[in-house]
Formats: C-alpha cells, structure tokens, sequence
C-alpha cells in the first residue's frame, strides 16, 4: 500500500442528488463493490475517513455527517466534512471514483509541498476538484470566508499544484455521472 509521509484525513462527498444517474450513485456496484467503496479503498492510508452523505452499512469505522440541508451541494458537504477532520491535511474526494488508487493520493499528497493543495488534472486540463489534497487550516479558513456555491470557486484561487497523470485506459479522476459512465467502468475493471 502506498503511504504519504505525514498523517491526513479522508473525506468522501457522498450526498449529492445524483440527477444525471437517476439513483444512490455511491451504493451502485461496479467491479463487485459500491462506488463509495472503492474511493474508500484509495484512501486507505487516511487516519479518519469522514463521508458526507446519508448512512450506508458499507464502510464500518467511517464518520458520517450530513450537509445541512442534505443534498445542498458540494460546499456544504465539504463545511460538514471539515468540522470532522482532525489531521493537518486532508483527501477531498468525490465517492464517485472507482479507479482512484492510494499510489494517486501518495501523489497528490507528496505535490502539495508548501502549498495549500494538489488536485488531479484530467486530459483536457481541467482541474478534478474531487480528487485532490488539502492543507485543512488553509481550507477551513477559505471556506469560512466563502459566501459562493461553485467548489472551483473555492478551490481554484487556493492555486494547488496541479497534478498529471497519463491518461491510459483507466484514468483515476474517472468518475461515474450516468448509468452509461458506470457501465463503462464494469467494463474496464
């Protein structure tokens, strides 16, 4: 398993509305195990795993909260996070990743530095701001500064290190918005 110097927490957003997949996209299987499961996994090497979102049976061991109101969003979810996360640098990850590995948030980990953060680049060059790394002070004080709903917004003027990882056939920022995107994921594990 690989291991970043340094403890840091986990959290997993896992409450938003799913209107694209049109049911529980953490519960939904892929590969023989729940989504959720497998972002869980890729975050092993976390000393709490906090997951917002409402309760499943699982991840045992895991701290569940609830963004207020539930489904509000992702910067909701991730002020309902924070207030769990007791390390000095934190996973930010979206529940929905299910080639996401602990060798990626090694990575991440090991990029940030100095900085405030590290994410994931895709092969367009966008920013995937569900998979990436926090210092958590420097997160807590900008998300209490924050008034906007956009986690690019929040995140993006936090200039992380950006992190490329080739492309191949299973890109870890993959994440599973549509029934469609599931399946092509069953396909590629």
């Amino acid at each position: 398993m690989a291991r970043a110097a340094g403890p840091f927490d986990a959290v997993l957003l896992a409450g938003g509305r799913a209107r694209r997949f049109g049911a529980d996209k953490p519960a939904a299987p892929v590969g023989g195990r729940a989504l959720i499961e497998w972002a869980a996994a890729a975050a092993s090497g976390a000393s709490r795993l906090i997951v917002v979102g409402p309760p499943r049976d699982v991840l045992p061991g895991a701290v569940l909260v609830r963004e207020d109101p539930p489904g509000a969003g992702p910067v909701p979810a991730l002020r309902a996070g924070l207030a769990e996360v007791r390390a000095p640098r934190l996973a930010l990850l979206a529940a929905d990743l299910p080639f996401l590995r602990p060798a990626h948030l090694t990575r991440l980990l090991d990029a940030m530095g100095d900085r405030a953060g590290a994410v994931l680049v895709d092969e367009d060059g966008r920013e995937q701001w569900l998979a990436g790394c926090w210092q958590t002070g420097t997160l807590r004080t900008a998300v209490n500064g924050y008034a906007g709903a956009s986690l690019g917004g929040l995140l993006g003027p936090l200039a992380p290190a950006r992190v490329v990882l080739p492309a191949g056939i299973r890109p870890a920022w993959y994440d599973c918005d549509t029934p469609e995107e599931l399946a092509a994921a069953e396909r590629l594990l």
